[in-house]
């Protein structure tokens, strides 16, 4: 599950993307645009500074903008470095593997199973950007899902 840390990461990114490109922006402006406490929103962006997806200024002109092109910023990689591996279960990860202590990984049918559910959440994220994030309409995405009860 997405934490609210990543939420409010990915939140910050998009605000981002959606300025001219090189446009600083207030940490105190991006937290009331989107609803996030500020003092929690430092702390996202300098991870996200640290992890080179955002560069800031300090001063009076200063501010945060993005470090690379909305088009060139996975939403996987942020998730992922906000929020650590993709997989519901540790045996089921790619990057951060742990075998379970209480089955046998070879028939485990619930690995089996978390290991589709990483896949998909990884394709669906590994193939959009933030510029992706940005541009979508949320009619056009949710007319293309189908719930069923």
């Amino acid at each position: 599950m997405l934490t609210k840390k990543g939420k409010y990461g990915l939140k910050a990114l998009v605000h981002l993307s959606g300025l001219p490109q090189g446009q600083l922006a207030f940490v105190n402006d991006i937290a009331v645009k989107n609803n996030i406490p500020k003092k929690f929103l430092d702390a996202i962006l300098g991870e996200l500074r640290n992890a080179g997806f955002v560069q800031s200024r300090k001063g009076k002109d200063g501010g945060y903008r993005l470090a690379r092109l909305p088009s060139e910023i996975k939403v996987g990689h942020v998730v992922r470095v906000l929020d650590g591996p993709l997989a519901p279960i540790p045996c089921a990860s790619r990057t951060q593997y742990q075998p379970c202590e209480d089955c046998d990984e070879a028939i485990c049918q619930v690995r089996h199973m978390m290991l589709e559910v990483r896949q998909a959440i990884a394709e669906v994220l590994d193939n959009r950007s933030l510029a992706d994030m940005r541009d979508a309409a949320n009619d056009d995405v949710l007319a293309g899902i189908k719930y069923q009860i």
